[in-house]
């Protein structure tokens, strides 16, 4: 069987590796357990009571939506 068509997955430390090698995102493991008490973090499965999985393709629409459009000048951000 051909794994390589599976999204990549992974519990909350490796999501945390993830959003800071990929997209320069440094959140804590923490922060993102809180996160999901809160809500506001990224989308998640969850596997049974105590585990959590992540999935990259969730991680980057995430990211991507907790960066600013790219812009010349900070005074871009205020328009």
């Amino acid at each position: 069987m051909n794994h390589n068509h599976e999204p990549a997955r992974g519990t909350t430390e490796w999501a945390s590796q993830y959003l800071w090698q990929k997209h320069g995102l440094g959140y804590a493991v923490g922060t993102l357990e809180n996160l999901r008490c809160r809500g506001g973090g990224p989308a998640f499965r969850k596997v049974n009571s105590r585990r959590v999985l992540y999935d990259a393709d969730a991680l980057d629409a995430w990211a991507t939506s907790q960066l600013s459009k790219l812009v010349r000048s900070t005074s871009e951000l205020a328009a």
